[in-house]
């Protein structure tokens, strides 16, 4: 029998709790460089922290504006973007890009 796409999102919302597979997560998804990837990726997240209220109210933005950010055609500034992340528990931080060398 084949697992229900609901079932999947469940699942996946519920391992997306704990803070490891979170940052693990969007990791993986920076790594991508997809902007419409890495907004779904913090929507889901916000769906595991329990909401876009309770991270709008943790990250001190309005929900309505947390909506608009995350939504497909958002764009948050970086200084909102580091405010959503602090209120979904995580941070950003930089490393260099791994680079190839040549014989």
């Amino acid at each position: 029998m084949a697992r229900k796409t609901g079932d999947y999102h469940s699942e996946h919302i519920q391992w997306l709790k704990d803070p490891e597979n979170a940052a693990g997560y969007l990791n993986a998804v920076i790594e991508e460089g997809d902007k419409d990837a890495l907004l779904l990726a913090l929507r889901n997240i916000a769906e595991a922290e329990g909401g876009m209220a309770v991270v709008a109210e943790k990250a001190h933005v309005k929900r309505e504006s947390l909506y608009r950010m995350l939504s497909s055609r958002g764009n948050p500034a970086l200084s909102n973007l580091l405010s959503i992340l602090h209120g979904m528990g995580l941070k950003m931080t930089i490393q260099p890009e791994k680079t190839v060398t040549t014989p």
